[in-house]
């Protein structure tokens, strides 16, 4: 039962598309900053509910210069319905 409960934040963070939730761009630096020399010279392909408040995207482009990036690429979905796309029918 005590899992259940550990995950209900989780659940309830996709539930209302809060991604940033699991990718909090402290996280990312972080993380990320051990591995500042593989970028050199490299694409990088985000795919992305949305690049303009991916905050993968946003560590990419803030620091392409200093990561010596080649390319930095996002993908995402479009519903083109924007009725649908906002839920209402």
């Amino acid at each position: 039962m005590a899992s259940l409960n550990a995950n209900s934040n989780l659940h309830k963070a996709k539930n209302a598309k809060k991604d940033e939730f699991y990718t909090q761009l402290e996280d990312i630096e972080k993380e990320l900053r051990h591995y500042a020399s593989h970028f050199k010279n490299k694409v990088v392909y985000c795919n992305c509910d949305d690049p303009r408040i991916s905050n993968f995207f946003r560590y990419f482009a803030h620091n392409f210069e200093r990561l010596g990036l080649k390319k930095l690429i996002t993908t995402c979905y479009q519903n083109q319905n924007k009725r649908l796309a906002h839920g209402r029918e």
